[in-house]
């Protein structure tokens, strides 16, 4: 009893000792704390007013001067979309003007997609490396456009990667068969059969209601037929 008792004084007098310590630190260091605490302050509070005077106003009016290049977009005319029309500013301009933007990061998706249609692979690249985003649907699809440039080019190893990365990410009723069918095709054309059978396969399974597959059948039995 007498030794618990002890323990506890001990204790006690330790944590006594540590708090008059920092009591100590703070008292020796107050002027250092208080600029510490203030240069925090200040730089909150620069971020905010950046972000709501600067970058908040710059994210409008890149998405309001962007509507005319994604109106080209839509109806494939490429060329102005990217370039712009003289008027309106394409989305090379987007991106150059209003850089710290998400509108300028959604414009460089448009522009490799872009270019992956006006057969300028390389620049697709480019710009579709330099994209970022976690969005269901645009992330996976601009995975598999690395895979059809890649393809384009020649190299097949890294075509496949890309297509393998589309449908792996992000699993939905709209890209994810589309890449399982562009993966499983290559597959099959390099002769990698029981991978591609396991891919068709997998595309009647899991999703059945999808238009690849309505084919998946056939390929199956395509496959089974070379590996016979």
């Amino acid at each position: 009893m007498a030794k618990k008792k002890t323990e506890q004084v001990d204790n006690l007098q330790e944590l006594e000792s540590a708090l008059t310590k920092t009591e100590q630190f703070i008292e020796d260091n107050q002027k250092i704390i208080s600029y510490v605490v203030t240069g925090l302050i200040l730089v909150v509070a620069v971020f905010l007013g950046f972000k709501k005077f600067y970058v908040q106003p710059q994210e409008r009016e890149a998405n309001s001067q962007m509507f005319m290049a994604e109106n080209y977009f839509e109806k494939d005319s490429f060329n102005l979309a990217i370039n712009g029309d003289g008027n309106y500013l394409g989305f090379l301009d987007i991106i150059d003007d209003y850089g710290i933007t998400k509108a300028a990061n959604r414009a460089k998706y448009y522009t490799g997609i872009s270019y992956l249609h006006l057969g300028q692979y390389e620049e697709a690249l480019d710009y579709l490396n330099d994209f970022k985003s976690d969005d269901l649907l645009l992330a996976p699809v601009a995975e598999g456009a690395k895979g059809d440039a890649y393809l384009e080019l020649g190299d097949s190893d890294k075509a496949l990667k890309q297509y393998k990365k589309a449908y792996s990410e992000s699993k939905n009723e709209l890209t994810t068969p589309v890449y399982m069918m562009k993966a499983a095709k290559l597959l099959e054309s390099s002769d990698e059969l029981e991978q591609a059978l396991a891919l068709y396969q997998d595309i009647k399974k899991q999703f059945p209601t999808s238009a690849e597959a309505t084919n998946a059948d056939r390929y199956i039995a395509r496959v089974k037929i070379k590996m016979n």
